[in-house]
């Protein structure tokens, strides 16, 4: 059984699934596939042909604790979901979130409030984005690969598996913190490796390429290698690596 508010209004080529709750306000699009148990909160807009599956949460009003340093307790307003998106099982995409047209969103993958991710973006399986980020067009964002609030990523960027980014030089421990917060920024064409660590603030230059294992302590130079822990200049990208 489906419980589907009574303001909204279905397209007759949208298909449900069982145990679906759409909640006040919210509009579908046409040829949209909504699996089992999706939940779609006030106000949300799914675009066409976007693809819902089994156990998604649309829409999320963001929690906050009382040591958060990011959240806010104020009311979001509804996220939007661009044409062609496929959303899989348990995602979870908060309020104030727009995702651009045809975009991929793996299972158990979250995206959190006042993030916009432009168009033809993979966002991998259980990959993070945490509030405040901005994510452009044609990147991909692989399993596991975290990104920190207040974070930039430009065009064409590659996040390879376990990417880990941080934005907190003070770790918690100093209230000063909360003036000096600040995340990565990723410049057209950058590349992360498996499992590369970026520290707080850093920006990788255009196209640059960081290999597997490395921790990013300062900013990078655009379209050079870098290698190592902490990472050095090994050499330029290949012409024929570049976008």
């Amino acid at each position: 059984m489906n419980s589907i508010h009574g303001s909204v209004v279905l397209p007759e080529s949208v298909s449900l699934g069982a145990f679906i709750v759409i909640c006040e306000g919210v509009k579908i699009g046409s040829d949209c596939v909504i699996g089992n148990h999706v939940v779609i909160h006030e106000g949300s807009v799914i675009g066409n042909q976007v693809r819902i599956d089994d156990h998604a949460v649309i829409g999320k009003q963001p929690m906050k604790a009382l040591t958060s340093a990011t959240s806010s307790t104020q009311k979001q307003v509804p996220c939007h979901i661009g044409d062609g998106c496929i959303l899989g099982t348990h995602t979870i995409i908060y309020a104030n979130c727009t995702i651009g047209n045809n975009c991929l969103v793996a299972d158990y993958a979250s995206i959190r409030e006042n993030v916009t991710v432009g168009e033809k973006n993979i966002i991998g399986r259980n990959a993070t984005i945490e509030n405040w980020c901005t994510i452009g067009n044609a990147c991909k964002i692989e399993t596991n690969a975290y990104i920190t609030a207040y974070s930039t990523l430009e065009d064409y960027i590659f996040v390879a598996p376990g990417v880990v980014t941080s934005n907190d030089n003070y770790v918690g421990r100093d209230p000063d913190r909360f003036n000096h917060f600040k995340g990565v920024t990723l410049k057209k064409g950058a590349r992360l490796g498996a499992q590369v660590t970026v520290l707080p603030g850093k920006i990788i230059g255009e196209e640059t390429f960081v290999a597997a294992g490395s921790l990013v302590t300062k900013d990078l130079e655009p379209r050079t290698v870098y290698m190592g822990s902490p990472a050095k200049m090994i050499k330029e990208v290949d012409l024929k690596q570049r976008l």
